[in-house]
């Protein structure tokens, strides 16, 4: 009974003392019945898991490509096209003429005469005429005229008029009225404004201060003293009583010579006084600014308008009217008429008729004429004779020219260049990575793997 009190209170003691262990190693609390029932659930076998999710970060390094641009010359070649003169020869040929005689015979051509006598016959020719008696017969035409009776028909036309009845239809025309709709278009103005940019050149004007030199004419006065002049001086006379004249005489004083100094004389001179002067200088210069204003513009449009308008029609029907009218007709008869006309006839009658004329004749006779006539004969003589003629020949020469050739040069110039290149650069980073732990099958308390480290994280 007593062991048994004992134990019971030793058990109290125990759950006392460990109290506060328990509630370190369960978290904070007192037992496990203090935690969720979802908590105390069964986990599996902890010796089968594989790995363990871990959540590190590496730093990894990446490549950057950084735009940069630098300067260089390249040797570019112009081609200079320039006028260079050229000295050359050129062979020049030239005709010349030499005389030079030589001997031709020439024939002489000498016309001369000689008289010959001789004995010809010469006809002699006479008119003559001979009278010659002749009858002949001379056609007289005369024109009479006899009656001629005839007979001929002449149509005569008589108009005559007989009554025919007959049935004509006759246009009656009537005009009605129907409503048509139409549309009609109405042309609308309106007033629209869009924005139109203009570029407008706005001056700006800035001063900068400018050193100047400049200065101002200083007039300076100065006097020259005058020249030493001599000239004669005379005292002032006097008047005395002449008893001799009975009247006062004036008596001139003594004349002396004086040495007198002229004025002096007042002589300006125009100095140049420089100085330097700082004024401000207006600069102005014109600024591209780009505006925008309303610029108006008409839009027209149509806008239908519907009306409506009488529209007239004409309908005809016609109606039948029984009409008599005379209708013309013309008849011929033919009746004959005796007519009597002049015919006129030409008759011939013969008249026999003497006449004289005089017939001519010709008349040959022949004389004998002794006659002595100059026959010219012709001469021919060669006569030596020396002439000149003008042989050409050919001379050539040199002749010094100069000619303007173009030649081509290729001049060099340095010109730089802007270039753009791409350099790498190495840049770090932390990636966060999820790393797996393994863990041996042969660990049995999960507080020694959770106080373990990840081996396979990388810090």
């Amino acid at each position: 009974m007593k062991i048994a009190s004992m134990m019971v209170a030793l058990g109290g003691l125990l759950a006392f003392g460990l109290a506060d262990v328990a509630e370190a190693k369960y978290c904070g609390a007192a037992r496990y019945r203090c935690c969720p029932t979802e908590a105390c659930a069964p986990a599996g076998d902890y010796c089968a898991a594989k790995a363990c999710p871990t959540t590190c970060y590496q730093t990894v390094q990446e490549t950057v490509w950084d735009t940069k641009q630098y300067q260089c010359c390249r040797t570019v070649y112009d081609q200079v096209t320039c006028q260079v003169p050229v000295t050359c020869t050129r062979t020049i040929r030239e005709t010349c003429y030499r005389e030079e005689c030589y001997t031709v015979c020439k024939p002489v051509y000498q016309t001369c005469y000689r008289e010959v006598t001789c004995t010809i016959k010469k006809p002699v020719y006479q008119t003559c005429y001979r009278d010659v008696t002749c009858t002949i017969k001379k056609p007289v035409y005369q024109t009479c005229y006899r009656d001629v009776c005839y007979t001929k028909c002449r149509p005569v036309f008589q108009t005559c008029y007989r009554d025919v009845t007959c049935t004509v239809k006759k246009p009656v025309c009537e005009t009605h009225y129907r409503q048509v709709c139409c549309t009609t278009y109405r042309t609308e103005t309106e007033t629209c404004y869009r924005d139109v940019c203009y570029t407008v050149c706005k001056p700006v004007t800035t001063y900068k201060t400018v050193e100047e030199c400049t200065g101002e004419w200083v007039t300076e006065t100065y006097q020259i003293p005058g020249k030493m002049v001599q000239k004669c001086v005379q005292d002032p006379g006097t008047w005395e009583w002449d008893p001799c004249a009975c009247k006062c005489v004036y008596r001139p004083g003594c004349a002396r010579m004086v040495c007198e100094q002229c004025p002096p004389t007042t002589c300006c001179k125009r100095t140049w006084v420089p100085r330097k002067v700082c004024k401000q200088v207006p600069c102005t210069t014109y600024v591209r600014e780009t505006q925008t204003c309303k610029q108006p513009y008409t839009v027209c449009r149509r806008v239908p308008v519907q009306s409506v308008k009488q529209v007239p029609y004409t309908c005809v029907r016609w109606e039948k009217e029984c009409v008599t009218k005379r209708v013309p007709y013309t008849t011929c008869s033919m009746v004959r008429e005796t007519c009597t006309k002049r015919v006129p006839y030409t008759t011939c009658s013969w008249t026999t008729e003497c006449i004289t004329k005089r017939v001519p004749y010709t008349t040959c006779s022949w004389t004998t004429e002794c006659i002595t006539k100059r026959v010219p004969y012709t001469t021919c003589s060669m006569t030596r004779e020396v002439k000149t003629r003008q042989v050409p020949y050919t001379t050539c020469r040199q002749v010094c020219e100069t000619k303007m050739v173009t030649k081509t040069s290729c001049v060099p110039r340095k010109v730089v260049e802007t270039k753009t290149v791409c350099v790498p650069r190495t840049v770090c980073r932390r990636v966060p990575v999820t790393a797996c732990a393994a863990v041996d099958p042969s660990c049995a308390v999960p507080a020694a793997t959770a106080q373990a480290p990840c081996s396979t994280c990388t810090k």
